[in-house]
């Protein structure tokens, strides 16, 4: 199983931007799906999950702001991110778990790439 985040560049405050996980060597339809993103020093968040069956959480401070979404026909989830602020500057990940839903960052050993988000005016 492979992970490829994208989507990443530099926003304004205020500014929106999508991000897209795809995953080879399986069917997403059979996982959960979870975005988490990391600031330099500090841990590995998990900020919004869904399950295989569209049911979807968020951490506090992006909800409102962020969609996880999914598309199995395209083995893809997304992430659309609005209202953007300088806080959200992080690199972003995404990974899958057989689970219902996705555990935190430090359950898992194989991550894909992330993709870098820099929010800045």
């Amino acid at each position: 199983v492979q992970l490829q985040a994208s989507g990443g560049g530099t926003v304004q405050p205020g500014g929106s931007a999508r991000l897209s996980c795809v995953l080879s060597g399986n069917d997403l339809k059979f996982y959960a799906v979870g975005w988490y993103r990391q600031v330099p020093g500090k841990q590995r968040e998990l900020i919004a999950g869904m399950t295989s069956g569209g049911s979807s959480n968020y951490v506090e401070s992006v909800k409102g702001r962020f969609t996880i979404s999914r598309d199995n026909a395209k083995n893809a989830a997304y992430l659309q991110m609005n209202n953007l602020k300088a806080e959200d500057t992080a690199v972003y990940y995404c990974n899958v778990d057989y689970r219902v839903w996705v555990g935190p960052a430090h359950e898992y050993e194989h991550w894909g790439p992330g993709t870098l988000v820099t929010v800045s005016s």
